[in-house]
C-alpha cells in the first residue's frame, strides 16, 4: 500500500488527493476482506508516510480535490468551477464513471463541451456542479462501505444532491480513514495478517548507498555528474521505519517489501545490522544473482526461501502468477479468474510432489492500483479467491514471517542489485531528467550536510525539518515520471513538488535558492519565448494605459501561448511587460476579465524576484485599492491593469545584474495561477547610464 508523499512544504496540505480517495477504496477493505477467511494469511505492507498522510487529514489536513468538493457552488467562481470540471472525472471511466448513470451523463456533457474552454462552465448548472462534487466522492467509495450512511442513501437518490449531504459525504470520509490502522493493528494482534513496513519515505535504497549500483545490471548506463553515495540516507530511512512501526504496533518489525523489491548486497547487510528478519525483490534478480554465484538454475527454483544470513531470509515473487492477478484478471469473469489462478499453483505444486516441505509461492502485487480496473473494485474477485484459498485443503496461505520461521531456506550468497522491474534500476536513474534529479538532489544534500558542520548552534528543530525534506526528495516516486518510461497529465506536477521539497531545504536554513531548482527538469518546457526590452521604458503609474507608445520598447510574456500547462484553471492574466529604465524594473499585468478580478475577495499579486537573493512582494488587489507600495522599494498601481516599478537598487546594491521573476495571482493563501508555470522570466539589467539595444 503506497502513495508518494503529497504534502507539501511547511504545509498540512496535500497536492494530491489520492491517499484520500484510495483509503476509501482500497486500505480499509483489503485487510478486512482477507481477515474474514479462517484459514487465509496475509502480509501487508505498508509506507510509514502513507500513514503520516493518513493522519495528517485526521488533524485537520487537506487536497485542492477536497477544498473544491467542501465549497458551496454558489460560492465557487468562474475559474474554481472550471478547475473542478477539470479534474473531478479523474476515475477508470469503464469501472468508475460508466456504471453510474448520473456521474455518466455528466462525463458525456463534459466531453462534448471540453474542446471550448470558454464556454464550458456556463454548461452545467449549480445543481450539477454539486453532483459532480459528491459523484466524484463517491465513485471511490468500496463496495463493503456502501450499506453505509450516509452513502447508502447517497446512492439511491442519484443526483440532485443537497449540501448537507455532500458535507455529510466528506465527514464519513474521514471517520473511515481513522479505522484504517486500528482495522491493522487488530487484525495483526489476532494472527489473521501481518503487516510489515517499506524505508519511509520508498527509497530505492540501493541507489541511494551508490548510484554506481546501476552498473551491475547496465553497465554502460549514464550516470548523474556527481556521484551520489550516502548509505548513512539509507540507513536512516530504514531505521525510521522501524522506529514507526514500533509506535504503530507496539511490537518489532520482522520484515521488508524493499521500494520497488530494489535491493543489492549493500542494502541487504544494511537490513540485517538492523535486526530486520525478511526481505522479497523478484524472480529476475534470483535467476542473476544465481548467476553472479555460479549456482544452477535448475537447483534453485523461485518457490524457496533463501537465506542470505546472518538471520536475512529473502523470497523472490512468482512474476507470472503475481502478474496475473495485477494485470490480467481484470477482465475476467471472477470465477474463472480464480479457477485459472488455482490451476496454475496447483501445476506448481505438481512440479515438487514429494518435496513439498520446502515450497512457498510468493504472490507479490501492488495492493491498490489493481482494482479500479475490476469490476466493483474486485470484490467479487477478492472474494471467490479467498474462498477458494480457504477451502482447498491442498494450499496453505502464510504470511511472510511465518514462511520465512517454518520453511527450511536455501544459502544464496551472492545478490545481484536490482529492482523488480527488468532487475534493473533504468525508471530512476540513467535518463537525462532521472540524472538532473539525482544531481540536484546531491547538491541540495551536500549544501545541508555542509551547513550543519559550519553552523553547530543553529535551531535543531529547522535542521531536523531540512532533513526530513531531504529525505522526502529521495523516495523513488519523483524518478518513477521522470525519464520516457512513464507519461501523465500530472508530470509537470510532481516535477514541481520534487524541485519545492529541494528548495525548502534552503528555506528552512535561510540561504539564497539556487535559480537551477526554478528550472523544470521534467521535459516540455514553456511553449512561448520571452521577447527582451529594446529600449527604455518609463511608465506614468497609474493602472491605466496612459498613451498608446507608454509600453512601447517594453518586453512581453505572452500567458495566452504558454496556456497548456495552466488547464487546471482559468486563466486571468494574458501578457506579461517588462522593462527598465535607469532608476527602475516595471512589470506591467494585462487581464482577460478585469470585472472577474475584482469578485474575487482577498485578491493578491505576488512577485517572486531571483537576484539571485529572492525578494517577494504581496500587493493586495481589489475594486478599492488604487496603488500602494513601500517607499524607497516599490510603488504599484491597479486600475485596467496592474503597474508596478521596482526600485533598481533595492533588486541589486549596485542597480544592474541578472534577474529571475515569477507572478502569481492569490485568493488569499490560495493558488489561483502562476507565471510562468515553470522557469521564471530572467533578463539581465546592464549597469546605468550603459544601456545599450542592438537591432534585432
Amino acid at each position: 500500500m503506497h502513495q508518494p508523499n503529497y504534502r507539501e512544504p511547511h504545509s498540512d496540505r496535500l497536492s494530491m488527493p489520492w491517499v484520500r480517495l484510495h483509503a476509501l477504496k482500497d486500505y480499509l477493505d483489503m485487510p478486512l476482506t482477507a481477515g474474514e477467511r479462517e484459514n487465509v494469511r496475509v502480509t501487508f505492507n505498508l509506507v510509514p508516510s502513507l500513514l503520516d498522510q493518513l493522519e495528517s487529514y485526521l488533524d485537520g489536513g487537506t487536497d485542492r480535490h477536497l477544498e473544491l468538493s467542501r465549497a458551496g457552488v454558489e460560492e465557487l467562481p468562474a475559474h474554481s468551477r472550471l478547475e473542478l470540471l477539470e479534474s473531478f472525472f479523474s476515475a477508470n471511466p469503464s469501472q468508475m464513471i460508466e456504471p453510474y448513470p448520473r456521474y455518466r451523463a455528466l462525463y458525456k456533457k463534459f466531453k462534448s463541451g471540453a474542446n471550448d474552454r470558454e464556454t464550458l462552465v456556463s454548461l452545467f448548472s449549480s445543481a450539477e456542479i454539486r453532483d459532480l462534487q459528491v459523484w466524484s466522492n463517491l465513485t471511490w467509495v468500496d463496495p463493503r462501505f456502501r450499506t453505509e450512511e450516509p452513502v447508502a442513501a447517497l446512492l439511491a437518490k442519484g443526483r440532485h444532491f443537497e449540501e448537507d449531504e455532500k458535507q455529510a459525504l466528506l465527514d464519513w470520509q474521514l471517520e473511515l480513514i481513522g479505522r484504517i490502522v486500528p482495522t491493522y493493528k487488530k487484525l495483526q494482534e489476532d494472527n489473521r495478517i501481518e503487516v510489515s513496513f517499506t524505508p519511509y519515505y520508498h527509497p530505492i535504497l540501493p541507489l541511494l548507498c551508490d548510484t554506481n549500483s546501476a552498473t551491475e545490471a547496465l553497465p554502460s548506463i549514464r550516470l548523474p555528474r556527481r556521484r551520489f553515495s550516502h548509505p548513512e540516507d539509507a540507513e536512516r530511512q530504514v531505521v525510521m521505519a522501524i522506529e514507526r512501526y514500533r509506535d504503530v504496533f507496539g511490537r518489532e518489525l520482522k520484515g521488508m517489501w524493499p521500494s520497488e523489491g530494489s535491493v543489492s548486497e549493500e542494502v541487504l547487510d544494511l537490513l540485517i545490522s538492523q535486526g530486520i528478519k525478511w526481505a522479497a525483490s523478484d524472480e529476475e534478480i534470483l535467476s542473476h544473482s544465481l548467476t553472479k554465484s555460479n549456482l544452477a538454475p535448475r537447483d534453485h527454483p523461485i518457490h524457496r526461501v533463501y537465506d542470505y544470513g546472518p538471520g536475512l531470509k529473502l523470497f523472490f515473487r512468482d512474476h507470472a502468477l503475481s502478474d496475473r492477478i495485477g494485470f490480467v484478471y481484470s477482465t475476467w469473469k471472477a470465477h474463472r479468474a480464480v479457477r485459472d489462478f488455482i490451476e496454475h499453483l496447483k501445476r506448481i505444486r505438481s512440479m515438487y510432489l514429494g518435496r513439498l516441505d520446502d515450497i512457498v509461492v510468493p504472490i507479490i502485487l501492488d495492493g491498490e492500483n489493481a482494482w479500479e480496473y475490476f469490476p466493483d473494485d474486485g470484490t467479487e474477485f477478492l472474494d471467490a479467491f479467498y474462498q477458494a484459498l480457504d477451502e482447498d485443503e491442498e494450499i496453505e496461505t502464510v504470511t511472510m514471517s511465518e514462511a520465512a520461521e517454518g520453511i527450511e531456506a536455501t544459502r544464496l550468497p551472492s545478490v545481484f542489485a536490482g529492482s523488480w522491474i527488468n532487475h534493473n534500476f533504468r525508471i530512476w536513474i540513467g535518463h537525462e531528467e532521472d540524472n538532473s534529479a539525482w544531481d540536484r538532489l546531491k547538491e541540495a544534500r551536500d549544501t545541508l550536510s555542509r551547513f550543519e558542520r559550519e553552523n553547530p548552534d543553529f535551531d535543531p528543530g529547522r535542521l531536523k525539518a531540512a532533513w526530513n525534506q531531504i529525505y522526502i526528495a529521495e523516495g523513488s516516486d519523483w524518478c518513477w515520471w521522470y525519464g520516457d518510461e512513464h507519461r501523465s497529465e500530472h508530470n509537470q506536477q510532481f516535477d514541481q513538488i520534487y524541485r519545492q521539497h529541494l528548495t525548502a531545504v534552503y528555506e528552512l536554513l535561510g540561504l539564497e535558492i539556487p535559480l537551477d531548482l526554478m528550472r523544470p527538469i521534467a521535459g516540455g518546457g514553456l511553449a512561448t519565448e520571452t521577447i527582451m526590452p529594446d529600449s527604455l521604458v518609463t511608465p506614468q503609474l497609474d493602472g491605466r494605459i496612459t498613451q498608446y507608445y507608454e509600453w512601447a520598447g517594453a518586453g512581453l510574456y505572452d500567458c495566452r501561448k504558454a496556456g497548456g500547462a495552466m488547464h487546471l484553471m482559468q486563466r486571468h492574466v494574458e501578457e506579461i511587460y517588462l522593462a527598465f529604465d535607469h532608476d527602475r524594473f516595471h512589470i506591467r499585468l494585462d487581464f482577460q476579465s478585469k470585472k472577474e478580478l475584482d469578485l474575487i475577495d482577498g485578491l493578491k499579486a505576488v512577485v517572486t524576484l531571483f537576484t539571485p537573493e529572492s525578494k517577494t512582494l504581496e500587493l493586495s488587489l481589489g475594486p478599492e485599492i488604487d496603488e500602494g507600495g513601500s517607499p524607497g522599494e516599490y510603488r504599484f498601481a491597479y486600475g485596467d491593469i496592474l503597474e508596478l516599478s521596482i526600485e533598481r537598487t533595492f533588486l541589486w546594491s549596485k542597480g544592474s545584474g541578472t534577474l529571475s521573476f515569477t507572478v502569481g495571482l492569490y485568493q488569499g493563501d490560495q493558488k489561483l495561477e502562476s507565471w510562468p508555470d515553470q522557469e521564471p522570466i530572467q533578463l539581465d539589467v546592464p549597469r546605468q547610464d550603459q544601456e545599450i539595444f542592438w537591432p534585432s
